[in-house]
């Protein structure tokens, strides 16, 4: 229950927020104890909830914040959406400003664009693009619960990542908040458009002035910096801002974790989705053949390229009526069906130690086939098992396995609880030999059952233990275990995090991936940006993992 002090606290915050702003604001026990969980490992208690009606309250709310902390007073903003994050990056003890209750109009979709709003859900969103056969392919496989807002500020990724990249490169405008209290529109800028800006005596034009400035004098040590990886949510992507020709800050925003200002607004590119598809389901007894399986695929150019073990199969049939529930298809006992092979497989011992799923899209069915023509024999000169899928229900079912396996996880075993701590390390696709052999040993240490699924063509793993946080020994595994299994991923020159983000759990390993020099330079890009360190304090930099793994969650 909480004490009395801290409920005078909250309720004499909430008197001087009424004042100001025309905002919902919550700070009743069960809406705090709702928004100290998203979905990692954390538990972290705000002050108040504040629902935004509006950027007039948004700009009121930030100066209130910024008069607050000048005059000594520990407060500050965290931006919240879906709440689906597996860092733990929205999680604070001050304010959290949820967006999905106002801010969720889709604005625009119309010529391979669309303007929204942060609240959006994803699922919304994609059932309105895709009317105008459009479709934003950065979607993380969290889709039903995600929003658009922590899309950006994670810089996603999914199983489309492969061929379009992640939103980073859907991101062609946003709309912030910044912390003199101002809403500003973020596009790229001309080289002589810079110039002109810079020399604006705004505090806009210092933010463009300070970030050149940072970003030209260490342009060689921020290019070196970058990882030689397909995909990365490590640090600020300061590296990507500028190429000499055009200033973008938006690659600076998408992925910032709302450290630098409050998105109020995105402009997304959107693609046309394929009309067909088909999928090649490879299963593989044991992890012997696994790069030269991935390189074959690789070859045939598939749109998708993913996996997922046999811990992750087996939860799937255990838990069967539940995965069904979620699927909302018309189809429901026809797809019940399609899972007899894996029962028998089940009763038999007979479970792929991996099962990887590559998917080839096309405008035209034939277009497909010509594409895959070489792929059966190739798979079959490996001597691996495969199967071919013409049937988008048959395929779904692997699909839905790979996109269900963390929520599964969350939702159906009890006594312990899902523990994202080394869930999104990703390596160059030629180190995937020496990295799983490695990786296996690491992991033999600890007496921990665990999935693993992921993106397999770009070598990006997601490995979720499963742990009793009552246990006394359990921070000291998370501890000792992240160490390990970074300085693997790092000795390997990889990222410790290619989609899901730093947030709590990984801010504090990012000088061990980049280095003093560079992460100074972190520090620097905050203060530029929020001097007052009113944004969501202690993501991107100054992360504390001793605050970090006092603050695991409590229940099971």
């Amino acid at each position: 229950m909480p004490g009395r002090k801290e409920i005078r606290i909250a309720m004499g915050l909430i008197e001087e927020l009424k004042k100001i702003i025309k905002s919902d604001i919550a700070a009743d026990e069960e809406s705090r104890l709702k928004y100290s969980y998203d979905a990692s490992l954390f538990e972290v208690k705000p002050e108040v909830i504040v629902f935004p009606k509006d950027c007039e309250d948004l700009k009121a709310l930030v100066q209130f914040v910024s008069d607050k902390k000048k005059n000594g007073q520990k407060i500050s903003i965290s931006a919240r959406s879906g709440g689906s994050c597996m860092s733990g990056g929205s999680l604070t003890e001050s304010i959290i400003v949820d967006f999905t209750r106002y801010f969720n109009r889709i604005k625009n979709i119309s010529n391979y664009s669309a303007v929204a709003e942060p609240g959006v859900y994803y699922r919304d969103f994609e059932k309105e693009s895709l009317k105008q056969n459009l479709l934003l392919p950065s979607y993380p496989a969290s889709k039903e619960l995600c929003a658009l807002g922590g899309m950006v500020s994670n810089n996603s990724g999914g199983e489309k990542t492969l061929t379009y990249g992640k939103t980073e490169n859907f991101v062609v405008e946003l709309k912030v908040i910044l912390s003199d209290g101002n809403e500003y529109v973020v596009k790229p800028l001309e080289k002589y458009k810079l110039m002109k800006k810079m020399q604006e005596n705004t505090f806009e034009g210092r933010i463009y002035s300070k970030t050149y400035d940072l970003i030209n004098k260490n342009f060689d040590l921020l290019r070196a910096a970058k990882p030689d990886v397909s995909k990365n949510s490590a640090g600020y992507y300061l590296w990507n801002v500028w190429d000499g020709h055009t200033f973008d800050l938006t690659k600076l925003f998408v992925g910032s974790q709302g450290t630098l200002g409050l998105i109020t607004e995105i402009k997304f590119r959107l693609v046309n989705p394929k009309k067909y598809s088909k999928t090649a389901v490879i299963f593989l007894k044991n992890l012997d053949p696994l790069l030269p399986v991935v390189k074959t695929v690789l070859e045939f150019k598939p749109e998708s390229f993913e996996s997922f073990d046999d811990n992750t199969l087996k939860l799937a049939i255990r838990f069967l009526p539940g995965l069904l529930k979620s699927l909302k298809t018309k189809n429901f006992f026809k797809l019940g069906w399609e899972f007899l092979p894996e029962f028998w497989m089940m009763l038999t011992g007979g479970f792929p130690r991996l099962v990887l799923l590559a998917e080839f899209t096309g405008d035209k069915e034939k277009e497909i086939s010509r594409q895959i023509e070489g792929l059966p024999a190739k798979l079959r000169a490996l001597g691996v098992k495969f199967r071919i899928i013409n049937d988008a229900d048959e395929a779904q079912k692997y699909w839905v396995i790979r996109r269900e396996s963390f929520r599964l996880l969350r939702e159906h075993i009890k006594g312990k609880r899902t523990a994202p701590f080394i869930d999104d390390f990703i390596v160059n696709v030629e180190k995937l030999p020496e990295l799983l052999p490695r990786l296996q040993k690491v992991m033999s240490k600890y007496d921990l059952t665990y999935t693993i699924a992921g993106h397999m063509g770009d070598a990006n793993f997601h490995i979720i233990p499963l742990m009793d946080f009552k246990d006394p020994k359990a921070r000291e595994i998370i501890k000792n275990l992240a160490d390990e299994v970074y300085d693997l991923v790092l000795s390997l020159k990889g990222s410790i995090t290619a989609e899901h983000n730093d947030g709590l759990i990984r801010t504090p390993y990012l000088e061990k991936m980049y280095g003093p020099k560079v992460c100074k330079l972190f520090e620097e890009t905050k203060k530029i940006f929020d001097p007052l360190d009113i944004f969501n304090p202690g993501k991107k930099v100054n992360g504390n993992l001793d605050y970090a793994l006092k603050h695991l969650v409590t229940t099971s």
